[in-house]
């Protein structure tokens, strides 16, 4: 019966070759490429010598190559040595290590930490945090499925949201007259968000623009979400590798959860520890007692069973190894600070070089006064654009860069290089 349904089709004049050739994903379109895969790229393909890649959000050493922490090294040693199992993990993760990533958070002297009121999961990394805390407050925050996200953010930020099923609005944050902080525009922006509206923070070394309040302006942002009721929502990727102090990064968190504030908070364990690829991450929520802690311990679990059973368990171990063991610890926090030492002095060498040795046009103070990894530089989309097609230098065409691939090896031709291009010679 087939073969006779076939026969009637070639005599009718269809090939049955085209018709198998018909895939059910042939409607399917081609989504835009990813722009910082597309400068990694561009940058692989690129036979150049003297070729940088500003793009990518991961720490390098002076050589420009990727560090693994000798603590991290340290860990990995004693996990080893204790020959672990590869059972899996509960679904909120190892408990240890979730307690002293809040611990690292919120602090020892932290009232929800000292009344056993802080509800938090293992996730997998910030990215996988942040995902869970979407899907938790679409589902369960009762008075708004509204979350306002500076401009820029992230660029991640905002697909996680809208596929948690929150409606994604933006409040000003970042000023490209001054290269910095539009701390009006922010003010008057979450004043005018509808009450009880769900607003992300970044903790410290806001990604992209390495801008950040000061404490006074956090205090102030403080003040205004409890003048409107809204409820904030923190991003802390990088607590320690900002300022190379985890309790000065951890400021805005304190202080808000000080303030009264039931905040929700991702951790990631990705750039401080240099645990990119083992995808250690945390997210956490403020709760009144231990008895609503539960509760919310059980919802958080009904979210993430189907979304991945339960995280990963080699990163957490290493992790909390660190964590939990003082002088490993101790030995944890100068690496951070050395890994943001570095960053900051390739801030002080690059602005020396623009400013005093080369005189490019220009203000270029935001250069120091921008924290953390990346840096908004000011250059635009036509200046990124010739320094990767004349001088080899790769970075996103909104002249954000990462400043650990900067080193005492290249930080000459670069600053000469972004030279040539604002003064039109490159």
């Amino acid at each position: 019966m087939l073969s006779t349904a076939f026969s009637r089709r070639a005599a009718a004049g269809v090939n049955p070759n085209a018709l198998r050739s018909l895939s059910v994903w042939s409607a399917v379109k081609a989504g835009p490429p990813d722009p910082i895969l597309g400068v990694t790229e561009a940058f692989k393909a690129d036979q150049d010598p003297r070729k940088i890649n500003l793009g990518v959000g991961a720490y390098r050493d002076g050589n420009g190559k990727p560090y693994v922490l000798p603590s991290v090294k340290k860990a990995e040693e004693i996990v080893a040595a204790s020959k672990p199992d590869k059972e899996y993990l509960p679904i909120t993760g190892l408990a240890d290590f979730t307690k002293r990533a809040a611990l690292l958070a919120y602090g020892a002297d932290s009232a929800p930490i000292k009344d056993g009121a802080i509800s938090i999961t293992q996730s997998i990394s910030g990215t996988g945090a942040l995902r869970i805390g979407g899907a938790f407050l679409a589902r369960h925050y009762p008075h708004s499925k509204i979350i306002y996200l500076p401009v820029p953010s992230w660029g991640n930020h905002t697909p996680i949201f809208a596929d948690s099923g929150l409606e994604v609005r933006g409040y000003r944050y970042f000023d490209k007259k001054t290269v910095g902080l539009d701390f009006e525009g922010l003010k008057a922006d979450l004043r005018a968000a509808p009450e009880q509206s769900i607003v992300l923070l970044h903790a410290c070394a806001h990604n992209p623009t390495g801008v950040d309040p000061t404490p006074a302006q956090w205090a102030e942002i403080s003040d205004i979400a409890k003048e409107r009721k809204l409820f904030p929502f923190f991003d802390m990727a990088y607590q320690g590798f900002a300022s190379g102090d985890t309790a000065r990064d951890a400021f805005a968190v304190r202080h808000f959860v000080s303030q009264g504030h039931q905040i929700a908070l991702s951790q990631s364990f990705a750039k401080n520890m240099g645990l990119y690829g083992e995808r250690v991450g945390a997210f956490s929520l403020v709760t009144a007692d231990p008895a609503e802690k539960a509760r919310v311990d059980s919802q958080l679990k009904i979210i993430i069973r189907p979304m991945y059973s339960n995280p990963p368990v080699n990163g957490a171990r290493i992790a909390n190894a660190i964590l939990g063991d003082a002088a490993l610890y101790s030995q944890w926090e100068g690496e951070v600070k050395g890994m943001a030492d570095r960053i900051i002095s390739m801030r002080e060498k690059l602005y020396n070089a623009l400013t005093h040795d080369l005189k490019t046009p220009g203000e270029w103070g935001h250069i120091k006064s921008q924290i953390g990894m990346f840096s908004f530089t000011g250059l635009t989309p036509e200046h990124t654009k010739v320094l990767a097609e004349r001088a080899h230098v790769y970075m996103t065409s909104n002249g954000r860069i990462s400043m650990a691939g900067l080193n005492d090896s290249n930080i000459e031709y670069f600053a000469e290089s972004v030279d040539a291009a604002v003064k039109g010679k490159l």
